[in-house]
């Protein structure tokens, strides 16, 4: 290892070693390698360990940054990951996935003068360290008080609930709809930005903590809310997300070859269609693909194009690339692997051939006027500006919406105009008594760190309802 600099702000962020982009656009293989020991030491050092700490505040879920980072400083892994898990049970993914430029790493004091301390990079090498040696020891727990809690779904949000009341002494059953857990860090999110493999370590270790998990279980189906009441359960937590597709009303959209970007990464990841012919899943793969949105899930159907086949892959956003809501590392990997982006153009017209299929797209050139409700410059169109697109394959991926199949069959559960559960934003208490709810059912589709920040709160309403009642 080379010899530090005399002062922290002489060392620079250390670089993430990953995959070449030409060989990575056509493999599944995770894109990072990670850091090695001596990387994170030295990009640790860089932490200036401030008495306020202002990562720590933008953190949903409040890890104790400056500690697990002073650890890795001083070689201590195990400490380290000792620390992160006493509020987070999800390191590995967090490592991977939190927007830590928008978050912890935006608020970072080093980063006003140079680049941020790597906070999401040390948090996935403490976590990959402890993965492949298991030295830690399991975070105690307090004494059992006898109560059950229900938590429907093993996404983000559930499985920080099912961590976080594990701990405080409860007994946790969660129950996920698919064959296998992890909700949209499975289903939505490609093997090579979180591998099927990391997930599954986490819930292992939920698992060897105490936590009951219960697959192939559709609550609102096979079982009611109520029901679960009466099987003995004290409270409930509603972390089922957000998986009902946004399609587009565009002229043919009903052509073969147009699906959800729901629908193609969950057929990709949770189905394994990208490990063909070992898993025969159906996936429809196209040699000139489009791909419609620009936040990350937009960036995974392109990326993953690319990886089934695709000659060329090319994102269609109606805004400019100032507006793209996807973070700036998915993007940068996107353009490094050969997709092509579109910017300020929609899709006006969806051309088929005689048999049904879509063979291309006609485009609208945008400009962008007034801001919108949501602080954005509106798109608006450029009269006259319009072109064509070839492709065989459209996916889109404009958003998802509530799925109705528990929220509908349940009474007393209030819902909003769009179909999302009403829950105080505090707490994540519901209109129906013991139940509790949050994630992407809650807010609509946001990240997967704001999904595990309402957790939290709620994991913490719950304890309280627990202890000492509604």
């Amino acid at each position: 290892m080379a010899e530090k600099p005399a002062k922290k702000e002489q060392i620079g962020r250390q670089p993430m070693p990953e995959q070449d982009a030409k060989v990575r656009a056509r493999n599944f293989d995770e894109v990072p390698f990670g850091l090695e020991p001596e990387a994170a030491i030295l990009e640790a050092s860089r932490c200036l360990q401030c008495k306020k700490p202002a990562c720590v505040e933008g953190c949903p879920v409040s890890v104790d940054i400056p500690a697990f980072i002073k650890f890795v400083a001083e070689g201590k892994f195990t400490d380290a990951i000792s620390n992160i898990w006493r509020v987070n049970a999800l390191p590995a993914v967090c490592g991977r996935v939190c927007p830590q430029e928008l978050q912890c790493e935006g608020k970072c004091i080093v980063g006003k003068k140079g680049d941020p301390v790597a906070i999401g990079n040390l948090e996935r090498f403490v976590a990959d360290y402890e993965r492949n040696n298991r030295l830690a020891p399991m975070p105690e727990k307090a004494p059992a008080t006898g109560k059950k809690v229900a938590v429907v779904g093993s996404g983000p949000s559930g499985l920080t609930v099912a961590g976080d009341l594990i701990l405080k002494g409860h007994e946790v059953t969660i129950f996920e709809a698919f064959h296998k857990p992890g909700g949209v860090l499975v289903y939505g999110i490609p093997e090579f930005r979180l591998p099927k493999e990391i997930v599954f370590s986490e819930v292992e270790g939920l698992e060897k903590q105490g936590v009951k998990l219960i697959c192939n279980e559709v609550v609102g189906r096979t079982v009611s809310l109520d029901e679960l009441f009466e099987e003995g359960y004290d409270a409930i937590y509603l972390g089922v997300g957000a998986g009902l597709p946004t399609l587009l009303d565009v002229p043919g959209k009903n052509l073969i070859g147009i699906m959800s970007a729901n629908e193609y990464l969950t057929r990709s990841n949770l189905m394994k269609a990208y490990l063909f012919p070992e898993y025969d899943t159906p996936i429809i793969l196209g040699k000139n693909v489009v791909t419609l949105g620009g936040g990350n899930v937009a960036m995974d159907s392109a990326r993953t194009a690319l990886r089934l086949g695709a000659d060329s892959s090319r994102i269609v956003y109606r805004r400019s690339r100032a507006e793209l809501p996807a973070r700036g590392a998915e993007v940068h990997h996107a353009e490094e692997e050969g997709v092509e982006f579109h910017f300020l153009a929609a899709p006006l017209e969806f051309k088929g051939d005689d048999k049904g299929r879509v063979i291309g797209m006609k485009v609208q050139q945008m400009e962008l006027g007034e801001p919108d409700a949501s602080g954005r410059r509106r798109p608006i169109p450029v009269e006259g500006e319009i072109y064509d697109l070839e492709c065989d394959l459209v996916i889109i991926a404009v958003g998802a919406g509530a799925n109705p199949l528990l929220t509908q069959s349940t009474e007393g559960l209030e819902l909003n105009k769009w179909g999302y559960i009403v829950a105080d934003p505090a707490t994540g208490k519901t209109s129906k008594r013991g139940v509790w709810a949050g994630g992407d059912i809650v807010t609509g589709a946001a990240t997967v760190i704001l999904a595990m920040g309402a957790g939290r709160d709620s994991a913490n309403s719950m304890h309280d309802f627990l202890t000492r009642g509604w």
